[in-house]
């Protein structure tokens, strides 16, 4: 299993923007499905996106469709989560995830038992 670290939270106010980074170590990143998955305090981990092998396959969870974009640079073994527009709901402890095996070229489902590798997390707090 991969290390991964997660940076770029912070705080920003209604309708800022972040980016998020996971930076991979431990083996390369190219040959398994990644996503970002959150956690508000008191739920469950939930699914934001995940991406394919290649990058060129993604799903979003419905509330952040259009406003986040997920993407990965194999060579360098990172993902990032750009987080445009974001709410107050937004606010939670993100989540870089790794080691999922796909079907295909196809990306791992929004489920985070697909994913075996997990970074520490990284806070984002959007204010009103």
């Amino acid at each position: 299993q991969v290390q991964l670290m997660e940076s770029g939270g912070g705080s920003v106010q209604t309708g800022g923007s972040l980016r998020l980074s996971c930076a991979a170590s431990g083996g390369p990143i190219s040959m398994k499905s990644m996503g970002w998955f959150r956690q508000f305090p008191g739920k469950e981990r939930e699914a934001v996106a995940t991406i394919s092998i290649g990058g060129d396959g993604r799903l979003y969870a419905d509330d952040v469709r259009g406003r986040f974009t997920i993407s990965r640079d194999n060579a360098n073994n990172k993902m990032y989560l750009e987080m445009n527009s974001l709410k107050p709901e937004d606010t939670a402890l993100y989540y870089c995830a790794g080691d999922c095996s796909p079907l295909g070229l196809l990306p791992c489902s929004l489920v985070a038992s697909r994913f075996k590798s997990w970074g520490q997390g990284t806070q984002v707090t959007v204010s009103s």
